[in-house]
């Protein structure tokens, strides 16, 4: 799968769900249950240990699935989950050594960034989205559609509070996608194996991004 084609997915989407889970299995559980929901994107950080060989079995098992590695701190385990087949890499901040590995290896890269400083830099620096994380924290959808008023051609990924109740919103403001974790897979959810209850919340958060471009291509 090219840089392209994921771009193209994520964009399709609109939704990068976070796996931030504790065992292997629940990152499969995860992983399993959203591609059967439609959507076949999904963030492996690398807060669980085994990340990288998880991500090398997701991408094998599912050849159209944009499987990528969040929290991606340098380039050493950059390049451990690229060789494993990760399709896009991200992190909470900008860290260039990570965006200029993703570049050479021609994998898509999102830096997470705040400010207008950080996410003008994060762009120049060849991110193919910029992740505005943490969104709520840094002003919630008023920030980002103000953020868009200069930056109109940078595209944005909107983490960090992201839920129901906002996902219109940030779309509206002008996100290409929203990232979400725990809002879309909820550890009851997972401990429980609840993949009706999962693949229900996947749906809503698919309509709300869907009902949101409309609206904003309207306008």
């Amino acid at each position: 799968m090219t840089s392209s084609e994921v771009r193209t997915k994520i964009n399709e989407i609109g939704v990068v769900p976070c796996a931030r889970v504790r065992t292997p299995d629940h990152a499969r559980f995860a992983t399993e249950t959203l591609y059967g929901a439609g959507i076949p994107i999904v963030e492996i950080t690398l807060t669980l240990p085994e990340a990288p060989s998880i991500i090398e079995e997701l991408a094998t098992r599912h050849p159209d699935l944009v499987v990528g590695a969040g929290t991606v701190l340098d380039e050493e385990v950059a390049r451990r989950c690229v060789d494993g087949g990760a399709r896009f890499l991200t992190s909470p901040g900008f860290i260039p050594e990570v965006v200029a590995y993703a570049k050479k290896m021609d994998v898509v890269v999102f830096p997470g960034a705040m400010t207008p400083t950080e996410i003008i830099a994060a762009w120049k620096a060849g991110a193919d989205f910029v992740k505005i994380f943490p969104a709520a924290t840094a002003g919630g959808i008023h920030y980002v559609r103000a953020i868009k008023i200069p930056l109109p051609q940078i595209p944005l990924i909107v983490t960090g509070g992201v839920n129901q109740l906002t996902a219109f919103d940030y779309i509206l403001a002008g996100a290409s996608a929203i990232g979400t974790g725990g809002e879309l897979l909820p550890k009851e959810a997972l401990l429980r194996r609840q993949d009706w209850r999962i693949r229900e919340l996947a749906q809503r958060f698919i309509n709300l991004v869907r009902e949101a471009r409309a609206q904003r291509d309207a306008e």
